[in-house]
Parts: C-alpha cells; sequence; structure tokens
C-alpha cells in the first residue's frame, strides 16, 4: 500500500512566515503609521479626560481644550500626509529656507509679540492665536542638519569640515532658545543634534567635545537660576516642602500608585481635580497611569519602543545618509522627549517641563511632531523594496469597498 504525504497547499506556499512578515521592505512604514496613530488617538482621549475639570472650573466647556487639540490634529494630519509624499531631495533644497524661517518665527518671541508663561519666554501671541516656535526651529533644525552633514561625510577626517558649520549654527539655535529661560526645550534639541551627529558618523573627538560643552553650558545655566537649581537639589535630596517645590512629582506619584493594575477607570481620575499642576500637558501620564494604570503606562512605552525601533530599522536599511541623520535626529527628539517626560513623572529626573510627544496637549508640538514623522515614513517609504511593496497593494478605500462588495454579494 503506497504511503501517500500530505503536500503543502498553494495558499500554505504563499503564505510568508512571520519572520518574513518582520524582515518585509514595508515593515518599518506600517510600524510608523500604526503607533503614531495610536498614540495620537489615546492622546485625544485623555487630554479630553484630564481636561475638562480644569475647563470647567474656569467657566469654560469642558471640551475647549480637546477641541483645540482635535483641531490641531486636523491640521497637522494633512501636513503630515504632505510629508510624507515629498522626496528627499526636496527636503534637502528647503534645508537653508527652513532654517532661516525656524531662526527669524523664534526672534519674534523677544518682540512685542512674545509672551510668557511659568517663567519662560518661549510663545508668540497674535489675538486669540498662540504658537510656539521653538518646535518648528526643531524640525528646521534636524532637516538642515541631516542636509549639511550628508554632504560634508566625506571630509569627516579634517575636523574642520566635521564641526563647522553644524556645531556654531546648531549651538546659536539652542542659545537662541535659551534666551527665553526655556531650559527644557533646549535640552531635547541637544539630545536632537546629539543623534543627527552620532548617525551622521562624526568622529568621536568632535562629538566628546561638544557633548561637555553643551553639559557644561547647562550646567551653568541650572545654576545661574534660583529655580532651576532649588528643583534639581529636591530632586537629589528627596527631601522638600510638598506643598513647594515638590508639589507635582507627589501628586504625580500619587496619581500613578492610586492607579495600581488597571486602573480607575477613563476619567476617574482625582489629581485631575485641580491637585495635579498641568494634568493635561506635562504630567497627561501620570493621568493615564491613574486612570488606566501600570496597562496603561505600558502601553504607551511600547508604542514608544515600536516608534523607536521603526526609525532604528530606516537608518539600518535606508542607502541616503540625508535620510539617515534626519531619521537619527528625529528619533533623538522625540524618543528622547518621551523618556524626558516619563522620567519626570516617575520622580527620575527634575521637573523641566516637556511634553509628551503626540499625547500631551499643545498645538505647536503636536504639529511639528506630526510633520516630523510625517517626513520619516517618507523615507520608509523608500527603503530598498518598500516602493514596489506599496505599489502591489490596493488602497485602504479599494479594500474597504471590495469588503463591502462582497459583503452584500
Amino acid at each position: 500500500m503506497a504511503q501517500t504525504t500530505d503536500a503543502p497547499s498553494p495558499a500554505t506556499e504563499q503564505r510568508p512566515s512571520r519572520l518574513g512578515q518582520w524582515n518585509s521592505a514595508v515593515t518599518s512604514y506600517y510600524l510608523l503609521v500604526g503607533a503614531a496613530g495610536l498614540m495620537l488617538v489615546l492622546g485625544l482621549v485623555m487630554v479630553l479626560s484630564s481636561s475638562a475639570v480644569d475647563s470647567l472650573a474656569s467657566d469654560d466647556s469642558p471640551y475647549a481644550v480637546f477641541r483645540n487639540q482635535a483641531q490641531y490634529a486636523l491640521i497637522g494630519l494633512p501636513l503630515a500626509w504632505v510629508a510624507s509624499r515629498m522626496p528627499s531631495r526636496v527636503y534637502q533644497a528647503l534645508a537653508w529656507p527652513l532654517l532661516g524661517v525656524g531662526l527669524v518665527a523664534q526672534l519674534l518671541v523677544y518682540t512685542p509679540l512674545g509672551c510668557g508663561k511659568g517663567g519662560n519666554q518661549g510663545w508668540v501671541c497674535v489675538g486669540g492665536f498662540t504658537a510656539q516656535p521653538a518646535e518648528a526651529l526643531k524640525l528646521a533644525l534636524v532637516v538642515w542638519l541631516g542636509a549639511v552633514l550628508a554632504r560634508k561625510q566625506p571630509l569627516f577626517d579634517d575636523w574642520k569640515h566635521a564641526a563647522i558649520p553644524a556645531l556654531p549654527v546648531a549651538g546659536g539655535a539652542v542659545g537662541m532658545v535659551l534666551l527665553g529661560h526655556d531650559l527644557g526645550t533646549a535640552i531635547i534639541m541637544l539630545l536632537l543634534v546629539a543623534g543627527a551627529l552620532f548617525v551622521a558618523g562624526v568622529p568621536m573627538r568632535i562629538f566628546a567635545a561638544a557633548g561637555m560643552a553643551a553639559a557644561a553650558g547647562v550646567a551653568v545655566l541650572a545654576i545661574g537660576s534660583t529655580n532651576r537649581t532649588s528643583r534639581i537639589m529636591d530632586w537629589f535630596t528627596g527631601d522638600c516642602d510638598v506643598q513647594g517645590g515638590c508639589y507635582q512629582t507627589v501628586h504625580g506619584l500619587q496619581a500613578l500608585a492610586t492607579g495600581g493594575w488597571a486602573g480607575l477607570g477613563l476619567g476617574q481620575s482625582r489629581e485631575k481635580w485641580s491637585y495635579l499642576p498641568e494634568a493635561h500637558n506635562d504630567f497627561i501620564f501620570a493621568i493615564i497611569g491613574e486612570e488606566l494604570g501600570l496597562i496603561g503606562t505600558l502601553l504607551v512605552l511600547v508604542l514608544v519602543a515600536v516608534l523607536a525601533f521603526a526609525m532604528f530599522r530606516v537608518i539600518a536599511r535606508h542607502r541616503d545618509p540625508f535620510a539617515q541623520i534626519v531619521t537619527g535626529g528625529v528619533a533623538a527628539w522625540i524618543v528622547g522627549q518621551a523618556l524626558v517626560n516619563m522620567g519626570v513623572v516617575v520622580g527620575l529626573l527634575p521637573v523641566i517641563g516637556v511634553p509628551l510627544p503626540l499625547v500631551s496637549a499643545g498645538g505647536s508640538a503636536l504639529i511639528t511632531t506630526l510633520v516630523a514623522l510625517g517626513m520619516v515614513v517618507s523615507f520608509a517609504r523608500t527603503e530598498p523594496g518598500a516602493a514596489e511593496a506599496l505599489a502591489t497593494r490596493p488602497s485602504v478605500v479599494r479594500r474597504s469597498l471590495a469588503v463591502i462588495g462582497r459583503t452584500r454579494a
């Protein structure tokens, strides 16, 4: 009696393995779009939950802050889509004009149009419109660094080409932000510059010298401010007035501790009832922990990790040095800022006032972050084999219409 073996079906032969799916040319693209989209949706939900009480206390609609954030998202998403379709050569051509516009916009902060908050002079206020030019300057700086460093890469053996003009211009941009006493944003910009320099392959002696100079500058600025010095000392000693310098940190930790494993439930936060300042902004991660528990905070960490993995994958796979350097700067900016924000909330870092990307309330930060990620998505679309793979896949609209047609049939 002849023995028969089960031959694999054609469907089984064509089905890619899980390893093959992770090695797909479009993996970076889908990870970036998926993780950013989920963080944006989570952010909108949590902004509504964390801001409603304070809005009511200000005799405003409970949806006031959420409505503004949703409007900024509706502005940022089309801009991100456009950015995801622009080729690399367009960004390189726009590098110098973008930097010029960013520097001029930052200068407006120090004119009569500028306005301050919490001791920082970092906003432009015209009528009912408020913007933070430093966020746009981040985007302009990372594109400019990519264009300059990519062109200078073959000349890095000479330290002058490795350092000039990148370090003086970047230092000047950071210095303009520091003039407004916004140390938190300046630190994120330094992370951005470090990420771009590292991916570009700048010699370590230049990298180390620039790092020591930046650290010394931050230390001098911190020591020169009584407010910053007290925050740092409170963080080091852990012994400070709960009603003073440790107020936000203590209430942030109380929110996280109260949430437990699964949280109190969406909308059930107690700290947002005017106990925790900036609950919808710098300390929104604490409200996530209180309402969604450890599960919610781990979700945020996983999404940030997915963004980091996708951007590192673009750096490793892309053949264009400009795309690699810009992606490195954007990764250091967004991932670094997220880690700094969460580190502040859990008490690992002193309070320096930076928002959680894509999640915290803030129009300027949301729009520029979406555009920066859209730019990285454009690089992911041009990874080796990605354009061909995306061209063979039907659009979302066509897939949806096909499903509807089969359902009716």
